[in-house]
């Protein structure tokens, strides 16, 4: 048997049906580390006992059978794959279940179309999904290739008696199928041309409004993709290593810049990607991936339904309805440019060896397959890392993987070297042509303990790719990137390149006020031009402040037209909103989903303003008018920012700044409520609670955890502002 950190078990037909049930059945155990649900063991055993009963009736055993396969970088697993006779069989089990849902079909249908997709030894394999219902009588008696023309069966549906007759019956359908790759299992991911419409054409028909609403006359963002792309020309052209560092004001469309990037210079104007061209946007924001998918897929699919209509208008005839587009297949296309930076990252662990040995990674040749131009590194020459300030420091990541992961990575990596930053120059440059990275900074927008910041990118390339040219910002010397060490950080390195290019200045997000994120800037910081640049946005952009959360309620409902959106904002140290009656949204990105897409007569939309979220929710995303409750984490006293934790019970902790994990702490809360003040395109309600004044009839405090002079400094500082009271 060999071992793959891409599945739990892989075998050959006849040494699997030879191994003691128990014992496959130890060996999925033993390298499975998600939740130990008794559903789940029994599922496993049910379906190692029909597939060696089924293989056993073969003659011809040169196959292979793989259980748990986790297609590359999408956090999917499928229960079972058949590599035999030039065929992969992609078959996911229900056990104990007798009846064929659609929405099973649906879910074995995708991973056969991701692996055709994103799966460079399975894009020219006939592929064929299989769902087996064990209890089910009947089972499927046609085998027919899609309308799509592109070898992937329609789904075939049986009971576990009937598995046997249905592989045989496509086996019979395609008799003359050359041979799988001997190294199917460790096949880089490489997306084909067939995954081509959603993000192809996003950003040049600009069809998501909520996300990409802005006056375009006043946008760089052209200058700066121009200046990046021709960053990625030079380093094709010169064969070497290049990093560029993106800076912006919070709304100024890095994430647009970075789709974009990876759009154009994947396809370069043609209707299908470019051989050996290809570009990846990637972020490490959960709720930003999903909530974006999720509206460009959306929005495909609604065009794609518009078109579909257009034609059976002109043709009068209705579509049949297995060639209508369904959305996971535009969810499936969105997710071509779109994907979380974890599953990139552990795409590259899984080619290491392991365990680390004196602090050196290493390639294990068992595990990876050297490709001719990418050697081992991905197939992409350009990745593009969004809120890369967020990348992980050594310690956070090598403590993720000594515990073995939550992101879909169950790969343990005890004695992990390196930072996250440092680790995805590693991964880029085990490339042995060319590449680029482009590192989109937003400033002082560290929000979680162990993100590292922008200096550790810059150490990295100091340290051990003293090769890579670097291009950078001239605001990337600013205070609030790196801690203005920059300069400092950079001052021996003469591959070193400044220019304008690579900075966006003007928020898209607050298109009627491109300096309000100046204004927040001077707002943290006590400095004194506040109440003259509020005084400039205030017309354009309504900001006003207020003790009432019902009057915050009224002002936001009074404000929003049509299908604007609207959603109160809170901090994750936040703690006494509940008397207000907001609750926080829960985490999962499912919920984010929900809260930033459903329409205004759904609860679990912000426009219920109901639930709060926090800045881990919103940071990337934007909503037009937003309530930010300012809570007692963080006040103004005495001309300074005081910081607080509260216990949970009975009272607030003052933070001292007297280490550095408290010191990163205090950066964090100001940086939290930096996002959330940044956060609304159109307009902005602040509301400072008045607290509790109330004491019981022998005298204490009725709430000694919401007391006025909690609140009254930071209302005082900002009504010193100028800001509008309601």
């Amino acid at each position: 048997m060999i071992k793959s950190p891409r599945c739990l078990y892989e075998n050959g037909f006849d040494d699997f049906i030879n191994e003691p049930n128990t014992s496959v059945f130890g060996e999925i155990c033993d390298n499975y580390h998600g939740d130990d649900k008794t559903a789940t063991r029994d599922a496993w055993k049910g379906e190692i006992s029909i597939m060696q009963e089924t293989l056993s009736h073969f003659t011809d055993r040169d196959g292979r059978i793989v259980f748990e396969y986790e297609i590359p970088r999408l956090g999917k697993r499928v229960d079972v794959v058949l590599l035999y006779k030039g065929i992969i069989f992609c078959i996911e089990f229900k056990v104990g279940k007798g009846q064929i849902l659609e929405a099973d079909i649906d879910q074995v249908l995708d991973y056969a179309l991701d692996l055709k997709n994103f799966h460079k030894y399975s894009q020219d394999k006939v592929i064929v999904p299989i769902l087996v219902a064990t209890e089910h009588k009947k089972a499927s008696t046609v085998v027919q290739m899609s309308v799509y023309d592109d070898k992937v069966v329609n789904p075939l549906v049986t009971g576990k008696d009937g598995l046997l007759d249905l592989i045989r019956m496509v086996l019979d359908e395609f008799p003359n199928e050359s041979s799988v790759n001997t190294k199917w299992i460790n096949s880089p991911y490489a997306p084909t041309p067939t995954i081509i419409e959603a993000a192809r054409s996003l950003y040049e028909n600009h069809s998501v409004e909520d996300i990409t609403k802005h006056e375009a006359d006043k946008a760089s963002t052209d200058r700066t993709i121009s200046y990046v792309l021709s960053v990625i020309k030079e380093s094709k052209e010169k064969h070497q290593k290049s990093i560029c560092f993106v800076t912006g004001v919070p709304g100024a469309g890095k994430t647009l810049v970075g789709l974009d990037v990876a759009i154009r210079q994947t396809y370069q104007g043609k209707d299908e990607p470019v051989e050996d061209e290809g570009a990846v946007y990637l972020s490490g924001n959960g709720p930003l991936v999903a909530v974006l998918t999720e509206a460009l897929a959306q929005d495909d699919f609604k065009k794609c339904k518009e078109k579909e209509k257009e034609e059976e208008k002109e043709t009068g005839k209705k579509k049949e309805a297995g060639t209508k587009k369904k959305l996971s297949d535009s969810r499936r296309e969105v997710s071509k440019s779109i994907q979380m930076i974890h599953r990139y990252r552990d795409n590259m662990l899984a080619k290491i060896k392991n365990p680390v040995e004196n602090g050196i990674l290493e390639i294990d040749h068992e595990k990876a397959e050297k490709q001719e131009k990418a050697g081992y590194g991905e197939v992409e020459h350009v990745a593009i890392f969004d809120e890369a300030q967020r990348s992980w420091t050594h310690k956070r990541l090598a403590e993720y993987l000594k515990r073995g992961g939550t992101y879909g990575n169950k790969l343990k990596v005890p004695n992990f070297p390196m930072s996250e930053a440092a680790f995805l120059i590693w991964s880029l440059d085990q490339r042995e042509d060319w590449a680029t990275i482009v590192c989109l900074v937003g400033g002082g927008q560290e929000i979680n303990t162990g993100e590292a910041g922008i200096s550790e990118w810059i150490a990295a390339i100091n340290d051990n790719y003293p090769h890579w040219k670097v291009f950078i910002s001239p605001k990337l010397t600013e205070a609030e990137y790196a801690e203005s060490r920059v300069n400092e950080l950079l001052k021996d390195n003469n591959n070193v390149t400044y220019s304008e290019d690579l900075h966006l200045g003007v928020s898209l997000r607050s298109y009627r006020a491109e300096k309000l994120s100046a204004f927040v800037h001077a707002l943290l910081t006590f400095d004194e031009s506040a109440s003259s640049i509020y005084e400039e946005i205030k017309d354009k952009y309504p900001l006003v402040l207020t003790r009432d959360m019902n009057k915050a309620r009224r002002w936001l409902h009074d404000k929003v037209r049509g299908t604007e959106r609207t959603g109160v904002l809170v901090t994750k140290e936040s703690a006494r909103f509940k008397p207000l009656a907001v609750h926080i949204l829960p985490s999962g990105d499912a919920n984010a989903v929900h809260w930033f897409l459903e329409d205004k007569t759904d609860t679990r939309s912000s426009n219920y303003l109901e639930d709060a979220a926090t800045e881990i929710q919103v940071q990337g995303l934007e909503l037009d008018y937003t309530c930010l409750l300012w809570d007692a984490d963080m006040r103004c006293e005495n001309g300074e920012w005081q910081f607080y934790h509260f216990n949970g019970q009975t009272q607030w902790k003052k933070l001292i700044g007297d280490t550095d994990n408290k010191q990163d702490q205090m950066k964090y809360m100001l940086n939290a409520y930096r996002v959330l003040l940044t956060r609304a395109r159109v307009g902005m309600i602040i509301c400072v609670p008045e607290g509790n004044p109330n004491k019981t009839p022998s005298g204490f405090w009725e709430d000694s955890t919401r007391l006025p002079e909690y609140y009254n400094g930071t209302y005082n500082y900002l009504k010193s502002l100028g800001i509008e009271e309601i």
